[in-house]
């Protein structure tokens, strides 16, 4: 064995416990670490060692060059993209995926693929779906619409008489995907899937909202004339946090063709809260649903959730046909349900989590989150600098200034880099119905009323400052 190696391995406790102390320094520092840190103008560069440092020097060597410079995004201040932190129950969770280092591909080597199910199982009792939903862990929100988006396409090729799986998409006519306010990831998805970005028509949506006109859906369904398509609703949009109507998507069908895929990346989690479920009432009526774990359910990220109800069309899509892998089609033989052949044990996270806290623990974080959300909203609108551009539905504000003769938004940017580099909360830009804007996204289990204090001081005392600039 090579000698670092030999080395390291006679002093992997005193790795561990290494590891373990940073790990306790970097938390005991959480609540004064700056939300978004600032970026070195140049990065620190090492040649690769011939001899290799060991993994002691290594850990001393990073913690030295490139430690300082890592934010607190997984703190109570970090309120850009819709990111969780870490519970404690999920970051225990995390490190044993990496001790245990299983391949989750659905051998028969391990109890990890029914862990997996049985996880699932926990999500669809905290997301109230049925049975008939399968599903899977996948790396994000991106991935798990691709999977959706998949699963559509090949819907709409068996109702052609093609399967796409097998045959590929040239013996189809263009596939419509028909949506009101998608998501990013749902053009990149149409990319990789071969059906392009412009084959996604945008429906236009209610007056100032991003909730989908359901006149002008259906008349857009009228239109194709009995052609399948695939509906994208959306369940908690990023700059709004709006929701589509469901249960009206689904009385659709009973007159129109089409494959109902529900992007629930964050807004899932609604149905945790008997306050806020009434927003996604339909959703299980869905072909295939988005949700990601590493938004509100609050663990490390690499991890998100696909359901269906259309597991045999799964199994046509992403059938993996190797001899040395097990070929029998099941529900927890996931090499022949994802997109993955590697699969780390992602599940483990969300599974102590879950476990931990249950029910009545998410429904008391979703519902502290959108109080706060409600309380920093109240302060923004009533502000001489700010105003709201949307009502505050859930744990997200879209607001921009209240004097914006000349606001662009490189102006938006330099007020956010100015507040990032302030370190006291983090926020993203955005641009609704053609303002330029702001998003605040709370959805950390440690923000308290404390924090949005501190966070909207720090918005406060900016804004002063760029106004007297």
């Amino acid at each position: 064995m090579y000698h670092q190696l030999s080395i390291d391995n006679a002093q992997t406790e005193q790795i561990i416990q290494q590891v373990v102390a940073e790990a306790k320094r970097f938390l005991a520092n959480l609540s004064i670490l700056p939300a978004g840190a600032a970026v070195p103008s140049q990065s620190v560069t090492m040649p690769l060692p011939e001899d290799g440092l060991g993994a002691l020097n290594a850990l001393s060597y990073f913690k030295e060059q490139y430690a300082p410079w890592l934010s607190g995004s997984v703190g109570a201040r970090y309120y850009g993209l819709v990111t969780g932190g870490v519970t404690p129950a999920a970051l225990a969770g995390d490190w044993l995926v990496s001790l245990y280092d299983q391949n989750n591909v659905g051998a028969d080597e391990s109890i990890a693929p029914l862990l997996e199910l049985q996880t699932l199982a926990l999500l669809r009792q905290l997301f109230h779906l049925p049975d008939s939903f399968s599903g899977s862990f996948v790396s994000g929100a991106t991935m798990s619409n691709f999977v959706g988006l998949a699963l559509a396409r090949q819907w709409v090729g068996r109702q052609m008489g093609v399967n796409v799986a097998q045959d590929g998409l040239a013996l189809l006519p263009s596939i419509c995907i028909l949506s009101g306010a998608p998501h990013s990831s749902i053009y990149k998805a149409l990319s990789m899937l071969g059906l392009g970005r412009g084959s996604l028509k945008v429906v236009p949506c209610l007056p100032n909202r991003e909730a989908v006109n359901l006149a002008a859906l259906e008349e857009q369904l009228q239109q194709l004339d009995g052609q399948p398509c695939i509906v994208v609703a959306n369940a908690g949009t990023v700059n709004t946090v709006d929701f589509d109507d469901l249960s009206a998507i689904t009385e659709l069908r009973t007159r129109y063709n089409f494959w109902m895929h529900v992007d629930a990346a964050f807004g899932g989690f609604a149905s945790c809260s008997p306050q806020y479920a009434h927003w996604v009432q339909g959703i299980a009526f869905a072909d295939s649903i988005t949700i990601d774990a590493h938004k509100w359910l609050n663990v490390p990220y690499d991890s998100a959730m696909q359901f269906t109800r259309h597991p045999a069309l799964q199994a046509e899509v992403f059938q993996n046909a190797a001899v040395y892998l097990e070929q029998t089609i099941s529900s927890h033989n996931f090499v022949h349900l994802t997109p993955e052949n590697s699969r780390r044990f992602r599940a483990l996270p969300s599974w102590f989590t879950l476990m931990a806290y249950g029910k009545q623990g998410y429904a008391e974080i979703v519902e502290r989150n959108c109080q706060l959300a409600q309380w920093l909203g109240e302060k923004i609108n009533s502000s001489q600098y700010f105003q709201l551009l949307a009502p505050v539905r859930l744990n997200g504000i879209c607001f921009t200034f209240r004097q914006r003769e000349h606001l662009s938004l490189d102006g938006v940017k330099g007020y956010l880099k100015e507040l990032q580099e302030d370190g006291a909360v983090y926020l993203t830009p955005t641009v609704y119905a053609g303002t330029p804007a702001i998003r605040v996204s709370i959805s950390n289990w440690r923000t308290t009323q404390a924090d949005v204090e501190i966070a909207w001081g720090a918005m406060q005392d900016r804004a002063v400052q760029t106004h007297h600039a």
